[in-house]
């Protein structure tokens, strides 16, 4: 990436979970990410899973899946999902770095990622695509809640104020959503669409063919 990563900085991982939890706006969509997944999910998996909360509500709104896997490479990130997730053996916690190919990890009628994505080099965003393709299922579904370009700078400066951070975050590789929907297709993805955005979040979503 060319760039250091301060992930690893409890201070800032504490400030961005208490920020970001209070948004309308990232619950909104979850909502929506959680209902376009299949109604029957057996194995999920989570990209970037943070502090667990996405693949939390994951399990809760598909609760018959056995199997979920979270990956992350932010050692307090990592800390909260393993609290979270503790006593629950369906649950594996996994640190991963996503600049890195995916570790053989199986078939899973979900892959889903919250915010975490766009920190990614474009050729890696691309690429990573198409190992996501490789790991689903037939019909099964990649939906991302994402941090996306806005049209201009000024609106992304607005989305920025009004998500609490003002200036924006410089670790931010962001492309725009027509640009995704488009390596998504690449990737071999069907039935491609964003089916939620407000101003600079959105949720992209494909499916693998059946």
């Amino acid at each position: 990436l060319g760039r250091v990563s301060t992930w690893g900085d409890e201070e800032k991982v504490t400030e961005y979970l208490g920020r970001v939890d209070r948004l309308a706006a990232r619950r909104a969509g979850e909502v929506e990410l959680v209902e376009a997944l299949p109604d029957d999910v057996t194995r999920a998996l989570d990209l970037g899973c943070g502090d667990g909360r996405l693949l939390s509500l994951v399990l809760d709104a598909r609760p018959a899946a056995t199997a979920a896997v979270g990956l992350d490479r932010s050692a307090p990130m990592l800390e909260h999902a393993r609290g979270r997730f503790a006593g629950d053996a369906r649950v594996q916690v996994v640190d991963h770095d996503m600049t890195q190919p995916l570790p053989p990890l199986g078939q899973f009628d979900a892959v889903v990622s919250g915010f975490a994505i766009h920190h990614l080099a474009h050729d890696r965003k691309r690429s990573l695509f198409a190992e996501i393709r490789a790991l689903l299922r037939p019909g099964g579904v990649f939906a991302n809640l994402e941090v996306v370009a806005c049209a201009t700078p000024e609106l992304h400066e607005e989305f920025n104020r009004r998500i609490g951070r003002p200036g924006g975050d410089p670790e931010d590789i962001l492309a725009g959503v027509e640009e995704q929907l488009a390596w998504m297709r690449d990737a071999g993805l069907e039935h491609v669409d964003c089916n939620w955005r407000w101003r600079g979040f959105a949720v992209l979503v494909g499916a693998a063919p059946s």
